[in-house]
């Protein structure tokens, strides 16, 4: 491989169209312009990183995880270009120069394609089809459609979503250019190749999209003809996968630490060893005068990725050749100084013992596993049944852009997971409360209130404090008298209020009533 051919700004879809841009972006910082304005990219603002959506403190989402692995890979890239360009000099003003935009687009995108609820989301998918009730469907499908679905994997469906023409839409999906395309696929590889693990880089539908961009930019070619295809990676991957494996190491550790999960002296301690020890007394200097203790963490997860930054450059730089060859392997940290290596391995041990198997990352992950299961179960029976009724409702909520009625089996099931892992947590959780019926949708009624149209509504105010003896004491409990369009409010009325086993009942009630009246508490 080499770099005059691995970087192209060719575009997937408009190759008879393709022109120089007009302005004075590349065509790479289009990339990532295209990508910020899309409706995935906002999706990921609802998506799971690791900890629950945030409530009182505010955690990663799948959105500010994507955009600072992006800020990590823009500075890795540009860090290895400036390196690059001095080692060969014949290299300088060319598109090499480029290396940092496009990893920084890559890393935008590296994680467009996840389901809803982190990783539990993928293993929902997986196991419902090699486990669950989704097994029946195996006589049905080709091994590769088979193991497409069973081992179902995020960065796949990445590239799916990034370079596939869904109904109405243009071709060459989001038309990007072949060397950010190149820079997403983490494992360049069919999925009969995942083995016991669901790491594989497209599916079967999207080969030959990959096989052209592959062939195009260079890329060793691994399988024989009339195989499976298999590809080496494309150089710029190992950047992407690095900015990843930073950002949510160390930024994972940061959260724990506003949770709760982690002591301050305990994130500070899994920090420090990647810090060469001559400078560990200028970090000390730096807590004397910065003495907030998120403050402090933040300093020096900042310290931290700009030595990791380095490294890995370094790294990369060191080992071009194998790189360029094919025959890297493993992942660029691991090929750091003994430092980084060990102050990482030490980091991973901690993440998985005191972060990922925490309370809070496990009953999201349940709750999501059982969310995912049910929703596809659902959409199966519905694409597989579509003459039932309740399997129409459900096919007609399915947006136009998904092929649902798809002539294929095979076809049919891709459309239900384009349709499932599109949706937010959020959207996912709505969804599967009112297929239960535990949520319904409120039926709006005029503004204005018959004559003899009572309401009763119920305000579950704050828990007050008593300052005397510091019990506490349940606050005013309110209602609202709508009578010819009007209300007025009563405390302690004499009205006789209906009465309910859980708040959440009452607050589900009073919401209700207030929507079918159109009508806000004051």
């Amino acid at each position: 491989m080499n770099w005059n051919k691995l970087i192209s700004a060719q575009r997937l879809g408009m190759e008879a169209q393709h022109r120089a841009g007009n302005d004075e972006r590349s065509e790479f910082l289009r990339d990532y312009d295209r990508l910020v304005f899309s409706a995935p990219f906002r999706r990921l603002q609802n998506k799971t990183q690791v900890f629950p959506l945030p409530g009182s403190v505010f955690v990663h989402n799948r959105l500010t995880h994507s955009l600072e692995v992006s800020c990590v890979g823009r500075s890795l890239g540009n860090r290895v270009s400036h390196m690059l360009t001095n080692k060969h000099l014949e290299l300088r003003g060319t598109a090499v120069e480029e290396i940092g935009n496009i990893v920084s687009a890559a890393c935008l995108a590296h994680d467009l394609g996840n389901p809803p609820f982190g990783h539990s989301g993928e293993r929902a998918i997986s196991t419902y089809f090699s486990e669950g009730q989704g097994a029946e469907l195996r006589s049905q499908l080709s091994d590769m459609e088979w193991s497409d679905i069973v081992h179902f994997e995020g960065n796949a469906n990445a590239f799916r979503l990034l370079t596939h023409q869904f109904n109405g839409r243009r071709q060459g999906g989001f038309a990007l250019t072949y060397s950010t395309l190149a820079a997403i696929v983490k494992y360049p590889y069919s999925s009969v190749y995942a083995g016991g693990k669901p790491k594989f880089g497209f599916f079967h539908t999207e080969a030959d999209t990959f096989a052209h961009i592959a062939d195009h930019l260079g890329l060793i070619r691994l399988s024989s003809e009339g195989e499976p295809l298999k590809y080496c990676r494309h150089p710029l991957v190992y950047l992407v996968e690095a900015a990843d494996d930073i950002c949510y190491q160390l930024m994972d550790l940061e959260d724990a630490y506003k949770l709760k999960l982690l002591t301050r002296d305990e994130t500070v301690g899994l920090m420090m060893p990647f810090v060469e020890e001559e400078r560990h007394a200028r970090v000390a200097d730096t807590f004397k005068l910065v003495t907030d203790s998120n403050e402090q963490i933040a300093y020096l997860r900042s310290k931290v990725i700009g030595i990791l930054i380095d490294a890995c450059a370094e790294a990369f730089v060191a080992h071009e050749e194998e790189i360029l060859a094919g025959t890297f392997s493993g992942n660029l940290i691991k090929h750091t100084t003994e430092r980084c290596r060990s102050a990482y391995a030490h980091c991973s041990e901690m993440a998985v013992r005191r972060i990922y198997r925490s309370r809070d990352v496990l009953d999201i992950e349940l709750a999501g596993f059982r969310i995912i299961n049910t929703l596809i179960e659902l959409m199966v029976d519905a694409v597989t049944h579509p003459e039932k009724a309740y399997s129409r409702l459900l096919i007609d909520r399915v947006s136009e852009q998904y092929d649902i009625k798809a002539p294929s089996l095979y076809g049919k099931v891709q459309a239900v997971l384009d349709y499932l892992s599109g949706m937010t947590d959020v959207y996912a959780l709505d969804l599967y409360r009112k297929i239960n019926g535990n949520s319904l949708p409120a039926v709006l009624i005029p503004n204005r209130i018959t004559e003899n149209s009572v309401f009763l509504v119920i305000f579950v105010l704050n828990i007050k404090t008593n300052p005397k003896d510091n019990e506490k004491v349940p606050h005013t409990i309110s209602t609202m008298r709508c009578h010819h369009g009007t209300s007025t409010r009563h405390r302690h009325g004499k009205q006789q209020l209906p009465t309910y086993r859980h708040p959440r009942e009452a607050v589900a009630a009073s919401t209700t009533v207030l929507q079918r009246a159109q009508l806000r508490p004051s």
